[in-house]
């Protein structure tokens, strides 16, 4: 329920809207402060159409980094708000283990500048979480993301077309195809998956983007069911020999 008007200036003197990084105190709910949003590593084109690399100059339109011409990925894209690192870090792991919630809104309106290039037929399908980690969490990030994504755009959401079966151990040091093996047994489609999304637009949404091997699997079964495209969207990806500089 929204707070009464007449009670926006009691709460906002007593509990103040503060940087979501550092703490201080800014002008409005989920707002940076100037120094944090200037340490901020924003994605802009132009990037790798297949995986949203940035890239250091503007080639030719539909570019494809080394690596996405070695080994296009099925996926149709990614969309990320910011560079993985120290600062950006933060905003993922404060929603995922902080219970920061309001966080997912904040990921949502950053996101919502992408979804203009995005077709009538588009639907949001967030990444599954598995059950154990669910009940253990009480709620996925991707989820919460998606659906504040949802609200801010009018885009519909649909968290029931594929699910995650089992849980996969951790990735590094794991070969690409091993990755690949691992994640693709990880997530099965639903029986209905076909009626729900054949012939739409998807934006696949997560907090972050690593290897790519979670966005592939679920992009394989999205297109396996009908999907047209599969769009990524997430707050952050990680770029190799960034996260800590």
């Amino acid at each position: 329920m929204p707070l009464p008007d007449l009670f926006r200036p009691i709460v906002d003197f007593a509990l103040p809207p503060r940087c979501p990084i550092c703490g201080v105190t800014v002008e409005a709910d989920h707002r940076f402060c100037l120094d944090c949003w200037q340490q901020l590593s924003f994605i802009a084109r132009p990037w790798c159409v297949g995986c949203g690399l940035p890239l250091a100059f503007d080639p030719a339109e539909e570019s494809l980094c080394i690596d996405c011409l070695i080994d296009p990925p099925i996926h149709d894209g990614v969309r990320a708000v910011v560079r993985y690192d120290d600062r950006s870090s933060l905003i993922a792991m404060r929603l995922k283990y902080g219970n920061r919630l309001g966080l997912a809104r904040l990921i949502a309106e950053h996101l919502q500048k992408f979804t203009v290039e995005c077709p009538e037929n588009s639907i949001i399908v967030p990444v599954p979480l598995h059950h154990s980690r669910l009940w253990r969490r009480g709620f996925n990030q991707s989820i919460l993301i998606g659906r504040e994504l949802s609200r801010v755009t009018g885009i519909g959401m649909d968290y029931r077309v594929i699910y995650r079966s089992r849980i996969t151990p951790p990735l590094r040091g794991m070969t690409g195809k091993q990755r690949r093996k691992t994640v693709d047994e990880a997530f099965l489609l639903r029986t209905d998956a076909r009626a729900r999304i054949g012939g739409k637009s998807i934006l696949l949404v997560d907090d972050v983007y690593t290897s790519g091997s979670t966005s592939n699997a679920c992009a394989r079964l999205l297109k396996k069911a009908g999907a047209e495209r599969v769009l990524v969207f997430c707050w952050a990806r990680v770029i190799s020999g960034f996260e800590n500089s």
